[in-house]
């Protein structure tokens, strides 16, 4: 194995701890403010709108696969195990983007797989633990109203564009030459 370079390192782990931190205290200061499935009034109220509106999300994106929490928390795991193989295994951490992009995946990853273990505290009405991904900015775009979600959840999309930007613009690795 090669030599992980210490810069990449702590790249990796400052991005993905300030990623994981601003997760976690935004939702704090909405949950703490607005508790469960309350929030502000319209801060932008036009053609676009956006509000703070707590919700518990138990599926994933548009709440798509609702009560699998823990199946989710399961994949989220396995999704961290990978990119730690990718970038410290298989050398991704040589690129600078490619650890950046992992990085912002990780802390979002992070935060959501704490709120999906039931970690941030919060009760269902019957005293049972929710095992959910705590959401609080809600936008809509004329009538289509999008998913609530989250820091976590914007850090997992500008990784996942970074790293389709990089599949289209990096310099793919040169062919050798075909036999005579």
């Amino acid at each position: 194995m090669r030599h992980v370079p210490v810069s990449r390192l702590t790249l990796y782990g400052l991005l993905t701890v300030f990623t994981l931190s601003l997760d976690l205290i935004s939702k704090s200061v909405a949950f703490h403010k607005y508790h469960i499935h309350t929030g502000s009034d319209w801060l932008l109220d036009g053609w676009l709108k956006f509000r703070l509106f707590t919700s518990i999300n138990q599926g994933a994106l548009w709440g798509v696969g609702q009560g699998f929490s823990l199946w989710f928390a399961g994949l989220s795991i396995v999704a961290l195990a990978g990119i730690l193989y990718w970038l410290f295994g298989r050398q991704g951490c040589q690129s600078v983007w490619l650890t950046t992009a992992l990085a912002f995946v990780s802390g979002g990853t992070l935060g959501n797989l704490y709120d999906r273990l039931g970690m941030h505290g919060l009760r269902e009405s019957n005293g049972n633990k929710m095992f959910g991904v705590r959401d609080f900015l809600d936008f809509r775009l004329g009538e289509f109203d999008w998913a609530i979600f989250n820091a976590a959840d914007i850090c997992l999309v500008t990784g996942a564009v970074m790293l389709m930007l990089q599949s289209i613009i990096a310099p793919q690795p040169s062919t050798l030459a075909t036999v005579d």
